[in-house]
């Protein structure tokens, strides 16, 4: 089954229009500093227990080397979870404590997040952050209750290790869903790295490496993915006409955004980020690394249809997957047409707003997000580099606000841990903020004590400095 190349028709100079982000200093409101922001040091507040409850699903992984095979004639060495790309699908019920043993064969230390999920801070996956990472031959014992019901991804958290395959898929089902479907798919989006990820200062991306959106530096990839598979040898998801079928679709790249599109059928988003949102209708979105959407499509037009998934900051051949009707006869798959009605933030309505963060909030943090000065590959918030920069302290119960500007002239997918936040109308946990100043002001309510990260998911931002710990004090 061959494809053609196709350029993007999503417009890289639209994405500010795309996601809305000049609406939010209007929707989220502006204030100034918070009394109190430079509080002196005080005293870090313990985080809360994990749980003690018997797991209701237990499930063993190992991290090790292996090969994955992304088309016929392709092969490259990963590291994988249990010798899979992606890594297996955790599926459990919303509420059920989950018990995670992850044995680590690397000869590399390792750890897993749970992005998305408000774990404990002891579970969270950070290395030096939240635990010591697992040294090679040991095992760690993640344990949490899997709530609240949504699409996420585990991952691990050590240096470039999400670009060599360490990734997989979190689904918590809900118990009550909001909308009505008869089949989903798991639609796991990424870029595909043969060779082993480092900074441009390192020599990982420099000469070979090609120049991404508005001049930004990405890895040598050499194709992009979905479900593991380049576009050459795509999934197939087999639908019968008269479904409705829920798409879960889940950005677990490391340096690239977005533009998807299904040919024939137009999308109801359902959920971003995992949570519930009003319905709305869209012919495409965007999405950056980190970010998730739930798609409904009614199976009403019978024949085979292309998923294509085109990169906004690369040149790619894009990522494409294959909806095909029990009645096909075996025809080639038509692909999208242009984009016309493209998904925005200010698009999105939670179906429940987040709790603690209504009224002016008390502590604001303003921060500029920037490429570091000097000849070095560094990205910093606020003018530092993590790990050599001053967290953000915060006390229980306050509602907090971050307001970001960006003054660089790249994407970056802001991540937050342990919290849901609000953003307009929406809640999530990652959020794209455009470049050349672009703006967004995200609200949460400190009600998860702990150390936690709050980075850009571009992995190569973060790993070049492009984070801050959100710290808890009393």
């Amino acid at each position: 089954m061959e494809y053609t190349r196709q350029t993007t028709d999503i417009s890289r100079r639209r994405l500010l229009q795309l996601t809305g982000a000049t609406s939010f200093g209007a929707l989220a409101g502006c204030t100034g500093l918070v009394p109190g922001n430079d509080d002196d040091e005080g005293r870090e507040v313990p985080p809360r227990s994990t749980v003690t409850a018997e797991p209701d699903t237990s499930v063993n992984l190992t991290a090790a080397a292996g090969t994955i095979q992304p088309a016929p004639n392709t092969s490259t060495g990963n590291w994988i979870y249990d010798g899979q790309f992606p890594g297996p699908e955790i599926r459990v019920q919303e509420g059920d404590v989950l018990s995670v043993d992850l044995t680590n064969d690397l000869q590399a230390e390792s750890t897993i997040h749970w992005h998305g999920v408000p774990v404990a801070n002891p579970v969270d996956g950070v290395p030096n952050v939240t635990q010591e990472p697992i040294d090679t031959g040991d095992t760690f014992t993640y344990k949490f209750r899997a709530e609240p019901a949504g699409t996420y991804f585990y991952h691990s958290h050590v240096g470039l290790q999400l670009d060599r395959g360490l990734l997989g898929p979190l689904i918590v089902e809900e118990r009550d869903p909001h909308v009505e479907y008869d089949r989903e798919y798991v639609v796991v989006i990424d870029d595909y790295l043969p060779t082993e990820p480092a900074l441009p200062s390192d020599g990982g991306m420099g000469g070979g490496g090609m120049g991404g959106m508005m001049g930004d530096v990405r890895p040598p990839y050499e194709g992009l993915l979905i479900n593991g598979r380049l576009p050459e040898d795509p999934p197939t998801f087999d639908v019968t006409e008269g479904e409705r079928i829920r798409f879960r679709f889940v950005n677990a790249a490391s340096a690239t955004v977005f533009g998807v599109r299904i040919a024939g059928h137009e999308m109801t988003i359902t959920h971003a980020d995992g949570r519930p949102v009003d319905p709305v209708d869209v012919d495409s979105f965007v999405f950056g690394a980190g970010e998730r959407y739930d798609a409904v499509i009614e199976a009403t037009n019978p024949g085979t249809w292309a998923i294509q998934a085109d990169a906004l900051d690369g040149n790619e051949p894009a990522a494409r997957a294959v909806v095909e009707y029990g009645s096909a006869s075996g025809e080639s798959p038509q692909r999208p047409s242009s984009a016309s009605n493209q998904l925005q933030y200010g698009d999105l309505q939670a179906i429940s707003p987040l709790d603690g963060v209504s009224g002016d909030p008390d502590r604001t943090f303003d921060l500029t997000l920037s490429r570091g000065r000097g000849q070095s590959y560094t990205w910093t918030i606020d003018g530092q580099a993590y790990p050599e920069a001053d967290p953000l302290q915060i006390r229980p119960g306050e509602h907090v606000r971050i307001r970001m500007t960006n003054q660089s002239p790249v994407i970056h997918p802001m991540h937050l841990h342990g919290h849901f936040f609000q953003v307009g109308k929406a809640i999530k946990d990652t959020v794209l903020v455009p470049g050349h100043m672009g703006q967004v002001i995200i609200d949460f309510h400190a009600d998860n004590p702990g150390r936690w990260l709050f980075h850009c998911h571009n992995l190569y931002h973060l790993d070049a400095g492009m984070a801050r710990v959100v710290t808890y004090v009393e």
